[in-house]
């Protein structure tokens, strides 16, 4: 009974190797899957940690900030945030976990979860026409202004504007338009440390009130790579857990 010559070994290493190659593939996948559902899942989580603190406290709080270095809101106490568009999590005013060393709430690729306030509000409304600022981050404020007192800044779009320094949607991209977003809860995803490569996932960084929300897609040719993952709380789901809470209006 003879053995097998080399070239037949060889072969059969090569089909082995085929045959790994094409079960790892769909592993690796099922792994960034699964990382990308439990940030979603932590984002969430945070949502409603961030619903939580509102109803015991009458208010939001601010975003933190690494100057403050701990993790915490800034200013400790809410009123005028210290930033309010470029801010992270508050981990320790909320009680979320997990957070890295200093405090800061992170998702599963170890990256710092970010958090924006509505900084503003639309006075068009009735009785929400002089309401004292700020209005989600101060529990006074937001009980005086009342219910009817709405955001008007924060804004998302599927794709960042044509002209970089807009504040507004261009044509057919808007995900959620001003009135509708108090807050944005997002992880810069796997790719958080170094930032994305084109200007959709930059506009989630520059600072300012929009942001862009869109299916994560590692090879997207309209605006660059991105798998930023975006949670949003709205005015509505707000008021009505805090007025079922007796804390409003």
């Amino acid at each position: 009974m003879r053995g097998f010559s080399l070239t037949e070994m060889a072969v059969v290493l090569a089909i082995v190797g085929l045959l790994l190659g094409g079960l790892l593939l769909p592993l690796g996948t099922q792994i960034e899957q699964r990382n990308a559902t439990d940030t979603l899942r932590h984002l969430e989580a945070a949502r409603e940690a961030l619903i939580g603190f509102a109803i015991v406290n009458g208010r939001l709080p601010c975003p933190a900030t690494t100057a403050a270095g701990t993790g915490d809101e800034a200013p400790v106490g809410g009123g005028a945030c210290t930033t309010n568009y470029s801010g992270f999590l508050p981990a320790k005013a909320i009680g979320f976990q997990p957070t890295d060393s200093s405090g800061y709430a992170l998702d599963v690729w170890g990256n710092r979860i970010r958090y924006a306030l509505a900084a503003t509000i639309d006075t068009s409304g009735t009785p929400c026409t002089a309401p004292t600022l700020p209005h989600y981050a101060n529990s006074t404020n937001l009980k005086a202004n009342g219910i009817t007192c709405k955001p008007s800044d924060l804004v998302i779009c599927s794709v960042s504007p044509a002209t970089v320094t807009n504040t507004t949607c261009d044509a057919n991209t808007s995900v959620a338009n001003v009135g509708t977003v108090v807050a944005v809860i997002y992880s810069t995803g796997k790719n958080g440390a170094t930032g994305g490569t084109g200007t959709n996932e930059a506009r989630n960084l520059d600072g300012n009130q929009l942001f862009v929300s869109r299916t994560p897609d590692p090879t997207d040719a309209t605006g660059g790579e991105f798998d930023d993952i975006l949670v949003l709380l709205s005015p509505g789901v707000l008021y009505g857990r805090m007025i079922a809470a007796g804390v409003l209006p």
